[in-house]
């Protein structure tokens, strides 16, 4: 479900947007998994989503650890949504967006100004 949603976003994105999109891979998880691999040291548990690594405004990275990505953790988009299907989907999709927008170089309030709070 939550694949299928970001997958439609991609459709949906402008050409020249798309591109972009496609550098960066998106990770789909849960909150439990993902904290024990490590990452989330200092992370709050009810994260929907988090983009990592440097954005492409920045020059590429030299260290795979600082390669773009986008991680939804699902647990937590279910939980968020009210465990509703369609809601879910949505959330899903715009917590790629947001995502997204950061990979862009968006900060928060640019992220925002977009509707993708």
């Amino acid at each position: 479900m939550a694949e299928a949603a970001v997958a439609h976003e991609m459709e949906l994105l402008p050409a020249t947007v798309q591109g972009a999109a496609a550098e960066c891979p998106v990770f789909f998880t849960t909150m439990a998994l993902w904290s024990g691999a490590g990452e989330a040291d200092g992370e709050d548990d009810d994260l929907l989503g988090l983009f990592c690594g440097v954005s492409r405004l920045e020059p590429a990275p030299a260290d795979p650890e600082d390669a773009p990505r986008v991680t939804l953790f699902l647990d937590n988009l279910w939980e968020f949504s009210g465990e509703e299907e369609e809601t879910f989907r949505r959330e899903c999709a715009t917590t790629y967006l947001h995502e997204l927008g950061h990979y862009l170089g968006w900060d928060e309030d640019e992220v925002a100004a977009r509707g993708l709070k």
